[in-house]
């Protein structure tokens, strides 16, 4: 019996060393789901004109073009940028991808949206590598959404290669520390930190959900595509539940 494939494209930041890998670790095992990847140039995270602009569109569309050459069932934009820039471009950029491909799209904040809405979470611990007027613009965005955060940390990097160096028990650390403040889940929000892989350990051992940027991202491309999500809920909770569809 064959087995219907899925293909997922994303977008990917130059300089992240981390989601390929990571997203192609937790589909090892998975009959018929491939991921796909484009990438155009980032190399740094910060609000200057200069850092801002490297999330133009139309540096964006062009790597959505290629994944599409593909025949990609869903494609996503597999970045955090929205969380600084404003949640509209991202819902600009879906909209604009699908009018020039015909293929569902998403991206990493959306994403993340979608799961702490799907999952109902009332406090959010933001963790990221972020600097602090970055880390505070996410806090101001987010709220727009409906979604102050309830605690957060970061660790004052703005070399967006630098990210992708941060050793897992950093990572794990910040968690603890914004679950002892009393979210109720975390989000590790960028994709190239290394953090999926804490993800089902962390929330057996706090009691909470933790939704990494690149394992949710996965998750919410995949319902996109059609695939069955439950392949993957050994990667944690966000995996055993739907998203919910508007």
């Amino acid at each position: 019996m064959s087995v219907l494939r899925k293909r997922l494209g994303m977008i990917t930041p130059s300089s992240n060393s981390v989601l390929e890998p990571v997203t192609s670790v937790m589909l090892q095992g998975i009959d018929g789901v491939t991921a796909h990847f484009s990438r155009f140039r980032v190399t740094e995270i910060a609000l200057d004109v200069a850092a801002l602009s490297q999330f133009d569109a139309s540096v964006m569309l062009p790597a959505a073009d290629l994944l599409a050459d593909a025949k990609v069932d869903a494609i996503a934009w597999n970045g955090t940028s929205a969380s600084w820039l404003g949640i509209g471009r991202d819902r600009g950029l879906c909209d604009a991808i699908t009018a020039r491909t015909g293929v569902p799209a998403t991206t990493s904040t959306l994403a993340c949206i979608d799961a702490v809405r799907a999952l109902r979470a009332k406090r959010i611990g933001l963790v990221s590598p972020y600097s602090d007027d970055v880390q505070r613009r996410i806090g101001e965005v987010w709220a727009e959404e409906g979604i102050a955060p309830h605690a957060e940390r970061h660790l004052g990097l703005r070399d967006n290669f630098a990210f992708g160096e941060v050793a897992s028990a950093v990572i794990a650390n910040m968690i603890r520390v914004v679950a002892a403040e009393g979210a109720d889940a975390v989000v590790i929000l960028c994709t190239n930190l290394d953090g999926a892989a804490l993800a089902a350990s962390l929330e057996q051992e706090l009691n909470i959900v933790v939704l990494d940027s690149v394992a949710v991202t996965l998750w919410r491309s995949l319902s996109l595509a059609g695939g069955d999500i439950a392949t993957l809920m050994s990667w944690g909770r966000i995996f055993q539940t739907m998203p919910i569809i508007k």
